[in-house]
């Protein structure tokens, strides 16, 4: 109601002719007037952008824009030519903010490059929808661990155990025509520390780059890296089963990675460089200790363990799909001529899995383990 208000306002006192322009000067002194509520931060955005025409106006959709919290790539470049105008203390400088503002400006700082983009997200960002989807996953994949833990009595290398791989949701080569086994794998866990490890990067890094960019881009990005990563395994190691959420944990966390990267000059985090050299190197340990289960399993097993390459895989979806998911904040990705060529370059990586699946593994003779 508030915003549709506004709006009347501005169309029968700020445009009657219908000019398509209306004066920021009275505009400012119409939301005082009526004491209708704008955060200030868009009212600096508007002086910057008026600062951009000469005649001291703005475009009246660009003002409704601003008002709904939309971001036109031309409304952009204003805010850009006029940003001088913008005062140029950050968001550190706020001060009597509440604890969860506070952690929305932690946030802001984590995740955007950009100071104007920090201070749009802190200032247009709601608390519903809460970022539900890592939240959702994690616990997910906490519940199954605590149920399979309990019933085989075992919390490490659960994978040993001879009934493990007769769940529902493992990935195996023999049950490849199972098709819901190419994502549901990635809620069962080698063991406690593999779940552990999961389980801490997507809080830390997948709620942050949620509440930012949305629970569909990140629902996608994750999905997409869960994905690529069964697909990869049947590609390259076609005999061996695949668990754990790594495709999806590596893609995020390798595209907020090439994210802070590409925009390091930008970037205000605390300790960034300490902090990512300590990210590559449990990344890498990580990857290291899954190679050694592949190859030279500590216990003698029934089968080949479980595949290492979904982890190579999501870094792949991450560097790739990921960073051009991060770079577009607040930008439609249909927009973008990068995600168009990324998303056919993925889309035709899966109609070769899906082939490969179904022709590759007869016609090279495969043998494959006897599913459990």
């Amino acid at each position: 109601m508030e915003r549709s208000s506004l709006r009347q306002l501005i169309q029968e006192q700020l445009d009657p002719k219908n000019t398509g322009f209306v004066g920021v000067e009275t505009f400012a002194s119409l939301v005082h007037s009526h004491e209708l509520p704008l955060d200030p931060a868009k009212l600096e955005m508007l002086v910057a952008l008026a600062q951009s025409n000469d005649e001291g106006q703005i475009c009246y959709q660009e003002l409704v824009d601003l008002i709904s919290s939309k971001r036109s790539s031309s409304f952009k470049r204003a805010i850009a030519n006029g940003q001088r105008a913008l005062p140029q203390d950050g968001l550190l400088d706020e001060t009597g903010l509440g604890f969860y503002k506070r952690f929305v400006r932690y946030v802001a700082y984590e995740i955007l490059p950009c100071e104007m983009h920090r201070r749009w997200y802190f200032y247009q960002h709601r608390a519903c929808p809460p970022p539900v989807f890592m939240a959702v996953v994690t616990l997910t994949q906490i519940i199954v661990f605590l149920c399979y833990g309990a019933r085989l009595n075992k919390w490490v290398l659960q994978t040993y155990h001879p009934e493990y791989m007769k769940s529902p949701l493992v990935y195996h080569p023999g049950h490849r025509a199972r098709a819901w086994r190419f994502l549901t794998y990635m809620f069962m866990h080698v063991g406690l520390e593999q779940l552990g490890f999961n389980a801490l990067l997507q809080l830390m890094i997948g709620v942050p780059l949620e509440m930012v960019h949305g629970v569909l881009r990140i629902s996608f990005l994750y999905l997409a890296g869960v994905l690529a990563g069964s697909l990869t395994v049947s590609i390259t190691d076609m005999r061996a089963p695949l668990v754990g959420g790594s495709g999806g944990v590596y893609a995020l966390c390798s595209a907020h990675l090439a994210n802070v990267v590409m925009n390091w000059a930008g970037m205000r985090c605390p300790y960034k460089l300490l902090r990512m050299v300590l990210a590559l190197v449990c990344m890498s340990s990580e990857v290291g200790r899954a190679v050694w289960l592949r190859f030279s399993p500590p216990l003698p097993s029934a089968g080949p363990q479980p595949s290492f390459m979904a982890h190579l895989a999501g870094a792949i979806v991450g560097i790739s799909m990921g960073l051009t998911i991060l770079r577009s904040y607040e930008e439609n990705l249909q927009d973008q001529c990068g995600w168009w060529v990324v998303l056919l370059s993925y889309a035709t990586f899966l109609v070769f899995a899906v082939f490969w699946n179904i022709f590759a593994y007869d016609l090279l003779g495969t043998q494959i383990p006897l599913p459990p």
